[in-house]
This record gives structure tokens, sequence and C-alpha cells, in this order.
């Protein structure tokens, strides 16, 4: 039983709490302070996701050695998997910024949101061109109406859905809550994607990597995993960037803004 002091102070804990929480987002959603941390880092961060992609790449493509079953058709492994892995990993990104943006309003949550999309679409649309030139010697098509691969195109309509309705709407604010809503709608398609090969009789191979191990030989899982990162950390840049550029562009604005009505 709780003393009738304690009792009071529960909800004054409970404030405490909301007001550090509060504290803790406001202060990542100030774009200055986040200008300052991500301006240094950018060019670092992009030397060392070339060098790991140029890597992987060169790792994957001259010495692996290649597919006991599908030959040197399979070396596109090193381009598609990890297009595929950061495809997915962009958009449970870019639905967590949705959720905040929702919920507390978090100014750096938009910003980061409306550039996550643009380049997730072209990480999805390398997954998808990379996996159509993988199933043109494998399956003897480009193209077939596949669990996963109809999942991963539903991926690419959802950022393209998301791009448009962000930029869509005269009201920066409206777009961002519409953006938001359909960006937490798609989380759906997440698990379709991963589970597709599990769930439905499909063309397309399992999973030969979980977190049970993996099933590819370690001359070639090496420089896949190499890549990977390359293409994670690739992801990363261009979303920083964009975001540098963005926060820099609405700044130039509002003193051309302020410029002129005061001219005025």
């Amino acid at each position: 039983m709780q003393s009738k002091q304690d009792a009071g102070k529960l909800p004054a804990r409970m404030e405490l709490g909301r007001r550090r929480q509060s504290g803790w987002l406001h202060y990542f959603a100030n774009p200055g302070r986040f200008v300052r941390f991500a301006r240094p880092v950018l060019p670092w961060l992009a030397a060392v996701s070339a060098l790991l992609t140029v890597t992987g790449m060169v790792w994957g493509y001259v010495f692996a050695p290649a597919d006991f079953q599908q030959g040197n058709a399979a070396r596109i492994m090193y381009v598609h998997v990890p297009a595929a892995w950061v495809s997915m990993s962009g958009y449970a990104t870019l639905a967590l910024c949705s959720f905040f943006s929702l919920v507390w309003r978090h100014p750096l949550a938009d910003i980061a949101a409306e550039e996550i999309g643009p380049v997730g679409a072209g990480f999805t649309f390398v997954c998808l061109v990379s996996g159509a030139l993988w199933g043109r010697p494998t399956w003897g098509t480009y193209w077939v109406w596949d669990a996963r691969l109809t999942s991963v195109l539903i991926l690419f309509f959802l950022y393209l859905g998301h791009i448009a309705l962000v930029r869509g709407f005269e009201s920066r604010e409206r777009g961002y809550r519409a953006g938001a809503i359909l960006a937490l709608a798609g989380v759906v398609n997440l698990p379709i994607i991963v589970f597709s090969v599990q769930w439905w009789n499909t063309l397309h191979q399992g999973n030969s990597i979980s977190l049970s191990g993996s099933s590819i030989y370690p001359s070639m899982l090496y420089p896949l995993l190499v890549s990977t990162l390359g293409f994670y950390l690739s992801f990363v840049s261009l979303v920083l960037a964009r975001m540098l550029a963005a926060i820099m562009e609405r700044k130039t604005s509002s003193l051309l803004l302020a410029n002129a009505e005061h001219d005025a």
C-alpha cells in the first residue's frame, strides 16, 4: 500500500519524466545543432561508404568465386541484396520519422522523412532493376508477378506516393501530415516482403541469411557484408547531405523573405 505522500509524488515523477523526454526530443529537433554535428561528419562518412562499397564490389566481382549453380549471374547479389536491405530499412526509418512527426511535431523528423523518400526510392529502383537482370538468366524472364517482387514494387510506389504527398500541398505542414500517415500505413508491407517466400509458393529463392545463420559460402558472404555496409553508409550519407541542403535552403529563404519585408 502506498502512503498518501508517495501517491502524491507519483504524478510529479511522471511529469518530470515527460519533461525530460520532451527536453531530449527538443534538443535533437534543433536544426542548428544538427548542422553543427552533421557537417563535419558527412565528408568522412561519405569517404568510408565509398571505400567500403568499392571494396565489396571489387571483392565480389573479381575475387569471390562464382556460384556453383548460377555461375557468374549470381554476382549481381553484391548489388541486389544490399539495395534490397537498404530499401526496407530506409522505409522503416521513414515510418519512424513519420511517427515522431505526428506524435511530437518533431521539425527535424519532417525534414528527415522528406529527404529519405527520394533516396529510399532510388535504392528500391536499383533493387528492382538488379533483380530483373538476375531473373533473366535464372528464370528466363525479367519479371514475374512473384509475391516478393510484387511487394517490393509496392514499396517503390509507397516511396513515390510519399514524395508526391509531401510536395503536393501548398501548405508544407499538410504535406508532412499526409506523407506521415501514408508512411505509417505502408509499414504493413515490410513483413510481407520479408516473409513472402515462406507464406507463398514463389519463384524467388528463400532467405540465404537469417538470424540463425547463413547458407552462403564465407568467401562469397564476406564481400556481400562489406558491400552491404557500404550501401547502408551511402544511404546515411545521401540523407544527411540532402537534409543539410534542405536546412540551408530554408534558412536562405527565410533570410531573403526577411530582407524583402524589411525593404518593403
